[in-house]
This record gives structure tokens, sequence and C-alpha cells, in this order.
């Protein structure tokens, strides 16, 4: 708040303190600054993930809890949140249209909870047009995956390499999707399957993704009629800008250094910096862009 004062004319810190534990500001502000400048497009895509602000020195910060970080490949103290993006593949351009703050103690909401509510209010109430969401292991549950195709949209997502699956139309048991055997048709054009627990009539298309010598993706789709690997790792490349707008979110923006202690003013931070990422025109990601290049 000091930091902010100084440079901005005409405030002071207690002004800026007082602002952050007075006023309420909500994540239907992001969609308000999001529509003015968002570019939809009919193959648009709906993006989901989670990151945690780091606040490893923090004993007395309220939403501040030990969670698991995929960066640091361990357990961390952070405030976790969960962001959705709208990509715009024809252009490239991407925007934060929601976000929740994973605070379980508050509202006792899971990260699939949030997931399924902004879900929901992306398609239903905000009407974007989509017709892809992406999202990486941690949500690949049968519960997503069944409702987006009930919301009659298509999913791309990795699975775990243990997931139990069957590609022998019940003749064999179930095994981990990393011991399967592939031909070479089924190298290149991908494998019927059906997932453990899954509907009997619900079957998804599975494609072996080799990302690098020593990483390989199980992805699944609903869309059957999905026929290469290719075009799926293409499909799955878009799930890429949310880690980029990560990057930037941190990067750029100095969230991670607010050191408020309350809950409603550690929120309020957040929603500036998503309304200040929804406010450029030519997208956040090009926003940022420019201004990396400027240091």
């Amino acid at each position: 708040m000091t930091n902010f004062a100084d440079h901005i004319q005409g405030s002071s810190h207690d002004a800026v303190k007082r602002y952050l534990e007075m006023d309420k500001l909500t994540a239907n502000q992001v969609w308000e600054h999001a529509q003015r400048d968002i570019v939809v497009s009919p193959r648009g895509c709906i993006v989901f993930d989670d990151t945690i602000l780091d606040k490893a020195h923090s004993h007395h910060i309220e939403l501040v809890r030990r969670q698991y970080s995929g960066n640091a490949h361990g357990i961390i103290k952070g405030i976790g949140l969960v962001n959705c993006l709208y990509v715009n593949p024809d252009t490239g351009e991407y925007w934060p249209i929601d976000y929740r703050l994973f605070a379980p103690e508050q509202d006792g909401k899971t990260k699939l909870d949030h997931v399924r509510e902004m879900l929901l209010n992306a398609i239903a109430s905000k009407a974007l047009p989509c017709d892809r969401v992406l999202f990486d292991t941690w949500y690949a549950t049968q519960e997503l995956m069944l409702l987006v195709d009930g919301l009659g949209k298509r999913f791309y997502c990795p699975l775990r390499s243990n997931r139990l699956v069957d590609d022998s139309e019940g003749e064999r048991p179930y095994r981990a999707v990393d011991s399967l055997l592939w031909s070479a048709h089924e190298l290149n054009h991908g494998k019927r399957i059906k997932i453990k627990k899954f509907p009997r009539d619900c079957k998804v298309k599975l494609f072996r993704v080799v990302v690098s010598s020593n990483r390989t993706d199980w992805v699944v789709t609903n869309d059957l009629a999905q026929d290469s690997t290719q075009g799926t790792q293409d499909a799955c490349a878009l799930r890429w800008k949310i880690e980029q707008f990560h990057r930037e979110l941190k990067q750029l923006t100095g969230v991670e250094k607010c050191q408020c202690r309350k809950s409603r003013m550690q929120r309020a931070p957040c929603r500036f910096v998503w309304n200040a990422t929804t406010s450029s025109s030519g997208g956040p990601g090009q926003r940022a862009d420019r201004q990396i290049a400027e240091l």
C-alpha cells in the first residue's frame, strides 16, 4: 500500500488502506471489464487452471494456507486462485473472465466446485460462444467431464498415467493408461476407450501425445470425430495460454507482495489486478509482451 501511494499522486497509505477495508469488490467486475474488449469466436475455448500466490513468509494473513504447488513440486504457504480464461483461437488473444479464491475454511468449496460454478456461469449467464473446454489432470474428474459433455461442449484434458481405462470393449480388465498397447494406426489416430466408473455407454477418444523425450501426455476427449494425434495436440496447446497468464500476473503486477492481513483486503488487490489485465484492447497477453519488451 505504501509503495502504491508513493507512486500515485494525491493518495496516501491510509487512504488506500481505508478503501481496501470498506469497499466491496466482486468477481463480477472482472467480467464487466472484460466484456467491453473481448472478441468472441464460435471456435472459442474456455480454459481452467489454478495457481498459488506465494506467501512463504506470512504468519498472519487470513487466506494463507498450506497447499500443493505444481511449480514448487511440493507444499507451500500461499493463497490459491482458480482462474477462468476465454481464448480466441482465431486471433490468439485471451481474457480472464472469472476467478475464485480457494478458501474452503470460509466457504466450504473445493476447487472443483469453483470450476463447476464458473463453467455454468460462462455458458449459461455470460452466453459466451465456445466449442471447447480445456483443463489439466487435476480437474479430469468424472463429474466435470460429464458436465461438459452434458452442456454439449467438447473437452480435452490429460489423464494421470495410473488412471484405469478399458480399450477392449469389456474383454479384459481395466488397466493403467500408461500400460496400454498401441498399434501404429492408433498412435496417429487415437483409440476409443471407457474410463473406469463412467457410464457404460460413455466412450471417449484417447491419444498418446509425446511432448518431449521424457514426457508423454494421455489426452482424452469426448470429440469422437477427432482422428488426429497432431490435431489433439494443437487443440490442447491453447491450454498453455492460462500458464502464460499466470506468469504475467505474478511477474508484472506484484500481486504476491500484498501483505494485508484481512481476507477482504487480500481479495481487493486480486480484483484490481484482474480488472487491469482485462482493460487492454490488445488482449492481456499482447499488453504484457509489450511491457516486457519495454523493460
